[in-house]
């Protein structure tokens, strides 16, 4: 089924965080298609019933993808934990009582993750996740769908997605030439890995033109912050 309605989105998640016991909602697509401002509108939209943890808080710190050579590869499944990402949903799908769970999240600036940014209480009803490999069935990954209540792919038309991945690049502090061939090249690499797997969601997403659960290109660019 596809919709492009900011509205029943909401209304599926709010449905989901009151169905019992803790849910977790992963939203996947390729880079740029604008899915941490889609899940920051659903996590704000439905206030103390939800918190926005995102894959990309398990992407390996710099140096390390350094030793490893994967540098210049940074974005592509093997540069992520993902076996600590399907753990930690292993973890909150079963919150202890009492007991707060603390989730890295990615900071653009410091093209860096952050352990503990994303404190997740036991009583929240549903997990929002976020991230390009939420339904990639290689590697590590293969477990995060089956930890997934509900899964959406959010798909949007390739130009805008590079032009907004460019922008982001450049925002970010690289020369527009150089975020050109990164969102051409690595992104766009991954882009592909990314669509081979989308019909293993329950919900694809497309955004209408005019209308839809995102803002204009360009707007997109920060991060969703957790309210504590």
């Amino acid at each position: 089924m596809d919709t492009s309605d900011l509205t029943g989105l909401t209304a599926r998640a709010r449905r989901l965080a009151l169905a019992g016991n803790r849910r977790v909602l992963g939203i996947a697509g390729p880079p740029g298609a604008g899915k941490s401002t889609l899940a920051g509108q659903l996590a704000d939209a439905l206030g103390p019933l939800a918190v926005l943890v995102p894959m990309d808080g398990f992407h390996l710190a710099q140096a390390e993808l350094e030793r490893l050579g994967r540098a210049d590869r940074k974005g592509a499944p093997d540069t992520f934990d993902a076996a600590g990402y399907a753990a930690l949903l292993r973890r909150l799908r079963d919150p202890e009582p009492d007991t707060v769970v603390y989730a890295p999240a990615f900071d653009r600036a410091l093209e860096e993750p952050v352990a503990g940014s994303v404190p997740v209480a036991p009583d929240v009803p549903l997990v929002i996740t976020e991230g390009n490999y939420l339904l990639y069935a290689e590697g590590g990954w293969a477990p995060v769908r089956g930890l997934l209540d509900k899964a959406w792919y959010l798909e949007l038309d390739r130009d805008v997605r590079i032009r907004r991945l460019v922008d982001r690049h450049v925002r970010f502090g690289k020369p527009r030439p150089y975020a050109e061939r990164w969102a051409a090249g690595s992104d766009e690499d991954n882009a592909r890995l990314v669509a081979r797997d989308r019909d293993r969601a329950d919900l694809v997403v497309r955004p209408g033109r005019a209308t839809g659960p995102l803002p204009a290109p360009g707007a997109d660019q920060e991060p969703h912050r957790h309210r504590p």
